[in-house]
């Protein structure tokens, strides 16, 4: 037992067994960290899917179906028009060119 390749031999044990407990301990972290991000997109699919079963239940109602088509395609009830509010073209050019026009205008008077 007290032999020199005896002692190297278990010395070798040793080592070779602290490595695989080392890799245990780093596997069952990984895990945990695993578990972990797991958990939160289960929390994340379960509401997505609570919000989809409001959806259908909401698209099971005749007020539901109407929201729906109103929303995607834009369409008003008999009896009342809709207002569909654009951006002035107009305006935006004028002010590029108030913004062309003073900057030219600042060169013309460094240079007069």
């Amino acid at each position: 037992m007290q032999s020199g390749p005896v002692l190297v031999l278990l010395g070798v044990v040793i080592v070779v067994f602290a490595w695989s407990v080392i890799g245990l301990f780093n596997k069952m972290r990984e895990t945990a960290d695993n578990k972990k991000s797991d958990e939160a997109e289960i929390q994340v699919l379960q509401k997505e899917k609570e919000d989809l079963l409001s959806n259908i239940n909401k698209l099971k109602t005749n007020e539901g179906v109407e929201e729906v088509i109103r929303d995607r395609y834009g369409l008003a009830k008999d009896g009342e028009s809709m207002i569909v509010v654009t951006d002035d073209q107009n305006s935006t050019q004028t002010a590029t060119e108030n913004k062309t026009t003073s900057f030219l205008s600042f060169f013309n008077n460094w240079f007069k």
